[in-house]
């Protein structure tokens, strides 16, 4: 599993929005430790780290790119804030949420565009859809937005949330539905636990939460200080071009990308990482292809900033324009 939250603040857009020439650096000769801290194992969302990694993408905009894999799910923003990593891989709630505390951090691009989270029940279950859950227990990691999209997504279906009983079964989603502790669950994502129920042959259903009524949003972001937004414009810059060459190689040869993943982590399933990009490469890149990688929607950040204080996730709305920027993406900037 991956998700859990983290806490923070924002920068004011003209501050980012100021950040780093746009020209596409090339690097300098002596190569600049770069520490990226991921949301959890290195696996198929992280393709294209790994993929720019392998081809010299990095070292090539003078990065020397170190990934570390976080102690706990709490660990990735909370080392940047701390200033102890140059960029965390994480999630819009989990950026909102901290920046609702005081974290003055800022999402520079979106590794993965759209949302994963999902609600999934295995096919022994016959769900044909949320109206479904009626009278049954649904379990959840316990996350409190988890339980805000899961009532979204029932009132969305004309179902009281008070006919369903939600059960908090931790970071163990899949057993819960295997031991038929719950009926469903909302948690996992349609790119990973899905698949992997689909590979078991246990016919999983699935429905998306951005398709049941929550607003969309980008599921990873990759997440810097605001103090180094301003500071070091030029290294996220190149770090985002790198990372957008080595995701269009992914994009290009999926099986290869897969093969340095399974270098980076030996204990990884090739058929399940390799299902993972093919049915991720549509999240990987914007929908709108005029769009450069990394492309953050701040209408979309707006919407799902005001669902999350809708439901009560946050003491104030949020403001795009200051939770997130495009400056450093290829193309972008002034």
């Amino acid at each position: 599993m991956r998700r859990l939250l983290t806490l923070l603040l924002l920068v004011p857009a003209a501050a980012v929005g100021a950040c780093g020439e746009k020209h596409d650096a090339t690097g300098p000769p002596g190569a600049r430790p770069f520490t990226l801290v991921l949301d959890f194992f290195p696996n198929a969302d992280h393709a294209g780290v790994y993929s720019a990694m392998a081809s010299g993408e990095f070292s090539r905009v003078g990065l020397k790119v170190t990934p570390r894999v976080p102690s706990d799910p709490s660990a990735p923003l909370k080392l940047v804030a701390a200033g102890q990593a140059d960029m965390a891989i994480s999630y819009e709630p989990e950026l909102l949420l901290a920046r609702d505390r005081g974290l003055r951090l800022v999402s520079v691009g979106a590794l993965v565009q759209q949302p994963l989270t999902s609600i999934i029940a295995l096919g022994d279950r016959h769900l044909t859809g949320v109206a479904g859950l009626a009278g049954k227990r649904v379990g959840t990691a316990g996350i409190p937005y988890q339980s805000a999209e899961l009532k979204t997504a029932l009132s969305n279906a004309g179902v009281d949330p008070a006919r369903v009983q939600e059960v908090n079964v931790g970071f163990n989603l899949v057993p819960a539905m295997l031991s038929h502790k719950v009926d469903a669950t909302l948690g996992g994502f349609w790119n990973y636990e899905a698949l992997q129920l689909g590979l078991a042959h246990r016919n999983p259903t699935v429905i998306r939460v951005d398709r049941a009524g929550v607003p969309t949003y980008d599921e990873l972001v990759l997440v810097v200080r605001e103090q180094d937004a301003r500071a070091h414009g030029a290294q996220i810059r190149a770090f985002l071009h790198a990372l957008a060459r080595g995701e269009a190689a992914v994009r290009a040869d999926p099986s290869a990308a897969v093969n340095q993943l399974l270098a980076a982590n030996h204990d990884l399933d090739r058929r399940l990482q390799l299902a993972s990009v093919h049915h991720s490469l549509g999240a990987f890149f914007p929908a709108d292809s005029t769009r450069p990688f990394g492309y953050q929607d701040p209408r979309a950040w707006d919407a799902f900033g005001r669902w999350m204080f809708s439901h009560h996730l946050l003491t104030q709305p949020p403001v795009a324009a200051m939770a997130m920027t495009d400056e450093f993406l290829p193309g972008q900037g002034i």
